[in-house]
Order: C-alpha cells, then structure tokens, then sequence
C-alpha cells in the first residue's frame, strides 16, 4: 500500500540485524537516545459525566441528535438538490417532489429481540450466534419530530445501489444503512403508498479547521505519504486487545511489546525508533474475561463462599498484571488507557475512565492518563480521535458493509461514532446534547480490537464530502492477542506502518 511506510533501504536492514550479531561492547560505547516529546491536549471533556440519572428515556436523545443535524442537512440539500424543496414529513403532498430530513429506522426481521426467547420458532441463543443480521426482506422508515413515513425505492435504484462512503448524492441502499442515521431523502410521496426515493444524502464529512503540519503538499503528492521517515520524525503507538487472562494471552509477546515501547529490545535502530514514541494509546480490550471478575468465588470454588479470598485473588490477578505492565511503560513514555467491552469499567458509552483503585501502580505516574471512550486528543496539532471498537462491531451486525475502514469512513459522513445508540448499542440516555456527534473531522480516526490491521487516507476533494485539501487518517487498530501489532502513526505526514511481535520459535 502506498500510505504504509516500508523498510528504509536494504542497506540498511542488514545494518540492524548485524548490529545484533556483533559482539557485545561496553556501555561506555553503547549511544545514548532520549525519548521525543510532544504537546499534548486531552479532549474529553464532552465525554465525562460527572453526574448520571437513568430515568429520562431515550426519545429524547433521537430528537437531539435531529435537531443538531439538521441544519447542516439542509445546506446539503441546497447545495445537492437546489430548487427542492425541504418539508416535513406531515407536510408532504402527494406527487410533488421534495426533500424530507429525518432519522432512519431499519426494520430488521433478524434483529434479536429479548421477546423471542420465549417465542417457539426461533430462541434468542440461535439469534445472537449470527454475525450479521440482514435480510432481503429488510425496510426503511424515516421519522422526524413530528411523524414517521416508510421508504420505498425502485428495484432498479435498489439493484444499482452500491456502496458508496462519499456521503453525496446516491441511490437508496437499505442493506447499507443503520438505525439513527440522519439523513435527507429526495423523492415523491405516491398517492395511498409509500415514499419514492430518487436520491439520498447524509451530512458529509465535517470540516477540520485546523490543518495538520507538515501535510500541506499531500493532497496534490498523495505517494509522498509512504515516502521514508525523517530522522525527526514523531509517532504515536495505537495498541488494543492485549486481553489480560484470557485463554489467548501471551505474555511474552506483550513484554517483548513493551520492551520495544521503553527502549529496552532490538538494535539501536530499534531502539532509536522507539525513543520517536511520543505515547502510547491503549484502546480498550485490556482485560480477556471480565465474567470471572464480576463472579469471583460465586460457584467456581471448591467451597462455594462468595468470600473466598483464594478465588478472588485469581480473578483480580489480571488486573494486577495490567497495573504493573502499565507503571512499567508509564515510567518511560505517556500512556493513555481507554476502557473496552470487557474492561471493568462502567458498558454504557461514553465509557468513563477506569478507577483509580484498578490501577495504583501506574496512576502515581503523571504520564499516565486514565481516558474515557471515546477519547480525543491533540499532539503536536494533530487531533486524535478513536473507540474501542463497540460502535464498528455493532455497525457491522446491522448492514451489508464488511470493510472496517468503509464502516469508519461511513461514520465520518454520517457525522457521527455511533448511529446505531441507543437501539442496539447501549448508551446514556442524553436529553439536551449529543456528544457523538462530529463538529470537527480529527486528522486520525482509530478504532480498537479489529480483526485484522488496516488503513487509509482519505484525501479532500471537490468530488468528496471532505472539505479540499483536508486529510484524514482512518486505522485499523488489530487485537494483540491475535496478532501481536501495535501501530505507529507519523505525527508529520500521517503516514502509519504495524510492528509485529511474535514470542514464538517458529516450530
């Protein structure tokens, strides 16, 4: 891949695993490297709630995220469709075009439901072991803050429909969407039926105002991205899954990881790569079994007391293993540790931080930051923004999209991390904002524990929803458990490459 830098030269990979075949030197001649430093902005303060009450109900939330939206909808459709005129649903007439903006509901005939575990045709077990839900008999209705119409299209729109992330004006895909897409339809209400749909459209990337340094030639020499790193080049480690406890883990291939991280593995040239390291960003998946936390001791002792200490201790030891691997690598670069699915932290997004009484360890270093997920950030003018990977994993059950960076693009043209909240991904029950909602395009979009490493970078242009000569870095961050990577991310051309680490012998 062009965006993906490669090996320097070959010169130069011999170089480095020769350096590890010579003999050992005193430490009076072994050079010295000091870790690069980066400015650093945390930015989640939308996400933290300092007070929560469950007790509104999420209709309100839907309303919000509409309304947000909306406005931003309309110059969509000024600048899409001019002359078409935008009305409400209960303002529709019959066989008069016009545009209608509105939230999407997907009826899914396959879509679980906590009723049909006491239905005799299909148990809810059967149901939650797909890992997509579609169906060709899937439909579309649009509701805005006053009523609800269902959304039909031509079958020869529907056979034309293909997967499109541009966020412009484009045939109506039921398969694509997902429930709590806002979106503006283009079309005629037929009299006694549905609404046609021509065209739809969605809010389009939202611009960045702040464009990264060092980029400014990119978009016209998108090849220079993979060019070599420059000797002062910066970067930010993207880690996910190290899934602590679990039945994959593999504890020598995490501390060779962290090895890496800290300095202490592989050549200088290794090393002198890794004291570029600004930070390191651990997206959730920490933890590999959090049923064994929550029911420590409850009959899976010998005894059966919910007290025994023994059985306790087992299930909280890889809390503990994660504390000290954590104040390890704390004490020698900054190190942002964002909750996951199966993290003991509290399931509803936005995830607030993991306690401080988790982690005494690495919580009395200031490098440590204890983020929320989602997490947003700013380094050195490059602003971050990535999940844990709920918001993508859901995504994927509710729509015929399987490439993860479609699925991430697709979000950034809805304008927002997680549409299918509250309706098959829980979440707080907001009332008067929406913190999911996109007001700025981040120069990275990462999202955690993926099956497998991918990236792209998607350019601005007259022809995309992305404002010209803005970029965007979309990256694929893999579980480590399975594949033993952690991403490094350029500071100053964006440009990322994995770095594998595998403890095995090769036998």
């Amino acid at each position: 891949m062009l965006d993906i830098e490669g090996p320097q030269s070959s010169h130069r990979l011999t170089a480095r695993y020769d350096e590890l075949l010579a003999p050992v030197t005193s430490k009076d001649n072994d050079p010295n490297f000091y870790r690069a430093s980066a400015t650093y902005t945390n930015l989640d303060e939308r996400f933290r709630a300092a007070k929560r009450t469950y007790e509104r109900q999420y209709a309100q939330l839907y309303f919000s995220r509409l309304m947000l939206l909306k406005e931003i909808m309309q110059g969509r459709v000024q600048q899409l469709w001019p002359g078409i005129p935008v009305c409400s649903i209960l303002e529709v007439q019959e066989s008069m075009e016009v545009a209608v903006i509105g939230t999407i509901y997907k009826n899914m005939k396959l879509k679980p439901s906590i009723l049909d575990e006491y239905s005799k045709d299909r148990g809810l077990k059967a149901a939650l072991g797909a890992s997509n839900f579609c169906s060709d008999n899937d439909s579309l209705v649009l509701e805005d803050e006053g009523a609800r119409m269902v959304l039909s299209t031509p079958s020869a729109l529907t056979a034309a429909g293909t997967s499109s992330s541009a966020g412009a004006d484009e045939p109506l895909n039921v398969q694509e969407l997902v429930t709590g897409a806002v979106v503006a339809v283009r079309g005629v209400h037929e009299a006694g039926g549905d609404f046609m749909v021509s065209a739809v459209c969605f809010p389009g990337m939202a611009p960045n105002p702040h464009p990264p340094p060092g980029t400014a030639l990119v978009p016209q020499q998108i090849s220079a991205v993979a060019a070599d790193a420059a000797p002062g080049d910066k970067y930010i480690a993207l880690a996910s899954g190290l899934c602590l406890g679990g039945s994959k883990v593999d504890m020598l291939k995490i501390q060779l990881a962290f090895d890496f991280l800290t300095g202490n593995l592989g050549s200088p040239v290794e090393q002198q790569l890794s004291a570029q390291i600004v930070r390191l960003v651990i997206a959730g998946g920490c933890i590999g079994q959090l049923e064994a936390l929550v029911g420590a001791g409850v009959g899976g002792s010998a005894s059966g007391n919910v007290y025994n200490r023994q059985a306790q201790g087992a299930a909280l030891q890889p809390v503990r293993d994660l504390d000290l691997l954590l104040a390890e690598v704390s004490a020698g670069m900054p190190v942002d540790l964002m909750p996951g699915a199966e993290d003991p932290a509290n399931v509803a997004l936005p995830q607030q931080p993991m306690h401080r009484c988790l982690l005494p360890a690495s919580g009395m270093h200031g490098s440590f930051v204890r983020a929320t997920n989602p997490h947003e950030f700013e380094s050195d003018g490059v602003r971050f923004l990535g999940c844990s990977g709920q918001n993508i994993d859901d995504m994927a059950k509710y729509c015929s999209i399987r490439d993860r960076l479609d699925l991430m693009e697709r979000l950034l043209t809805y304008r927002h991390m997680a549409p299918t909240a509250p309706d098959t991904l829980t979440c707080y029950p907001f009332h008067d904002k929406d913190p999911f909602i996109l007001e700025t395009t981040p120069h990275v979009y990462f999202v955690g524990n993926q099956p497998e490493f991918a990236t792209r970078l998607v350019a601005g242009s007259s022809s995309s929803s992305l404002p010209a000569g803005q970029l965007v870095r979309l990256v694929a961050v893999p579980s480590f458990a399975r594949t033993g990577t952690i991403v490094l991310v350029n500071l100053r051309t964006l440009a990322c490459h994995p770095v594998l680490f595998d403890g095995s012998l090769g036998l």
